[in-house]
């Protein structure tokens, strides 16, 4: 993969990147899976380490609010900053901090070192998000959803794996064969510096070239940001509610249906291989038909099955868990290229905003929810939760933006007859 994308940064074609750029779309979704994979198994932990170290719901939560708020606080920051000044090798610097993150893992004794390790871990999420979304924005070839779909099936595909290795690999041996996806890290860093070397010469290629005007969409300032608030609700909506199933899943299942910690987690797998099959629907269907319909079936359209799954039994929870990952994992994707057309030309802030109000929103659902647990029970957070995706509702005052692109065409064709 790294010798196919060096011949790319070297090429006049790869330097141009006129079209869609499928081997660095590769490349940087494949180290999305890497990243993702690695942070996941923090979730992927909690049984063991609650049993280990005696943790509350209350730390577990605490050390998902320190892992997701470390990532989320520094994300908008980063994307500033690199809208300014481009780092193309800060890629491989977040996977250098999550490695040394993992290693932190695997010898952590104490609720300090935990938090400490997911702190860790979380700066690498920081790093890595922003930037890599821009590069696979820079390699879309004009088929953003399509990019950034490609990029974000990486990460929750990495996701997914996280519970199944940790079944597989880590509860059999214990915690310190953290350590050893280490590796994954390391093969990480050489792919996101060959990534960096294309990323490098399209800069170069592309400020040869004369400035094009940046896309008008045709909204006042107020309407942009009170759009970007909407946007932001549907986010806490989403990442509330997922948060209940990374982090809380895997209880739920052992308490009310009395099953074992490995088949749990395959169950968590399940779950978060079909949110990373549905992130791979969103991109390219919004693309198509506007991400405004794609976000309106996406969140709003999970809810009648959020609010049945605290209901059924064991066989209808994995349907509909599975159903939900799907819907709900076509909004993110739709999302996010949606708020990057409402602010041409910021890709790095925007990126690093969203990304970053995700995480943080993820962080807070955990804390939140794990305190609420303590005090009531796990079946009732799942009760309250199933509730949020109706917060979809307010799609309804987002502007049609694919709507207005099309306008001026359709003008154009009156105009000419």
């Amino acid at each position: 993969m790294t010798n196919k994308i060096q011949t790319l940064a070297a090429s006049p074609a790869g330097k141009a990147a006129g079209g869609t750029v499928m081997a660095i779309l590769v490349a940087i979704s494949f180290s999305h899976l890497l990243n993702d994979m690695m942070q996941s198994l923090i979730f992927a932990l909690y049984p063991m380490l609650k049993v280990e170290h005696h943790l509350s719901f209350a730390q577990i939560g605490l050390i998902t609010l320190t892992y997701q708020i470390t990532a989320s606080l520094l994300q908008p920051v980063v994307g500033l900053y690199t809208d300014k000044r481009p780092q193309p090798y800060s890629l491989a610097v977040g996977m250098a901090c999550t490695l040394g993150g993992l290693l932190l893992l695997s010898k952590a004794d104490s609720m300090p070192s935990l938090l400490l390790a997911s702190a860790m871990v979380g700066m690498g999420s920081s790093i890595f998000h922003p930037e890599s979304s821009r590069v696979a924005r820079m390699a879309s070839g004009g088929r953003h959803g399509l990019a950034q779909s490609v990029f974000q099936v990486g990460g929750n595909l990495g996701t997914s794996l996280g519970p199944l290795l940790a079944a597989w690999i880590i509860l059999p041996r214990g915690q310190g064969s953290v350590a050893w996806f280490g590796a994954a890290a390391l093969v990480g860093m050489l792919v996101l510096t060959a990534v960096g070397n294309w990323y490098r010469h399209h800069q170069r290629a592309q400020a040869k070239k004369p400035a094009v005007a940046r896309p008008d969409n045709g909204l006042s300032r107020v309407r942009v940001l009170w759009s970007l608030f909407i946007l932001a609700m549907l986010i806490f909506s989403k990442y509330f509610y997922l948060a209940s199933l990374t982090s809380y899943y895997t209880f739920y299942l052992i308490s009310k249906f009395h099953l074992s910690v490995q088949s749990a987690q395959m169950h968590l797998f399940l779950f978060l291989f079909a949110v990373a099959a549905g992130t791979l629907i969103g991109g390219p269907v919004g693309d198509r038909i506007g991400r405004k319909r794609v976000i309106w079936g996406s969140i709003l359209g999970v809810a009648p099955f959020t609010l049945l799954m605290p209901y059924v039994g064991l066989m209808g929870t994995e349907i509909l868990s599975v159903v939900i990952g799907l819907v709900l994992a076509s909004a993110f994707s739709a999302i996010l290229i949606y708020a990057q057309e409402l602010v041409p030309g910021k890709v790095g802030a925007i990126s690093g905003l969203f990304f970053g109000f995700a995480f943080g929103m993820g962080g807070l659902g955990a804390a939140a929810l794990g305190t609420l647990a303590d005090h009531t029970s796990i079946f009732f957070v799942y009760k309250v939760c199933a509730f949020l995706p109706l917060l979809g509702l307010l799609t309804a005052l987002l502007p049609d933006l694919h709507a207005r692109r099309r306008a001026p065409t359709a003008n154009l064709v009156a105009d000419s007859r």
